[in-house]
């Protein structure tokens, strides 16, 4: 397979997004380590919009992955988002 200019291009442009998305994430994921520390052994209460987004988005992750992350909230299926202690 030969790189064309513009395959080339579209490689770039693909890495150099892909790089955003992970500096993204890794900013998230510090900015929930220290929510975490700052929340300690409380309880966060949501609404039931709130509820219904985060387990809308957590299903679109699934279980493996949210474990992974070391997820503030607990997601459980057929029940609404709670906020858990942690």
């Amino acid at each position: 397979m030969t790189f064309t200019p513009w395959r080339f291009f579209m490689v770039a442009v693909a890495g150099w997004m892909n790089r955003q998305q992970q500096e993204v994430i890794q900013y998230l994921w510090v900015e929930n380590q220290i929510l975490r520390e700052k929340l300690g052994h409380k309880w966060v209460i949501l609404n039931d919009s709130q509820k219904r987004r985060l387990a809308a988005a957590a299903t679109k992750l699934g279980r493996d992955l949210l474990r992974q992350f070391g997820t503030l909230l607990l997601v459980r299926k057929g029940m609404p988002a709670q906020g858990c202690p942690r």
